[in-house]
């Protein structure tokens, strides 16, 4: 459900966001600057996680950084 709100901006901020963006994509672009400067919930990270987790190609990772572990680090 969307909230509707009144916000306050530089005058001439929104002059471009008005000439760069069309009238109905203003709220949308606004709305995502806003969710990409929030953390993530733990719900979010937590389907990011299972997602991740079900890519094939993450198995193969431990195989190529294996070869690490047999290094000797100075100490």
């Amino acid at each position: 459900m969307a909230a509707h709100l009144s916000i306050t901006m530089d005058e001439a901020l929104y002059a471009r966001l008005k000439h760069e963006l069309p009238r109905k994509r203003i709220s949308a672009f606004i709305e995502e600057a806003v969710r990409a400067k929030l953390r993530p919930t733990r719900a979010e990270l937590d389907a990011a996680y299972r997602a991740a987790s079900n890519e094939s190609w993450r198995g193969t990772l431990g195989e190529v950084w294996s070869v690490t572990e047999g290094e000797d680090w100075p100490e």
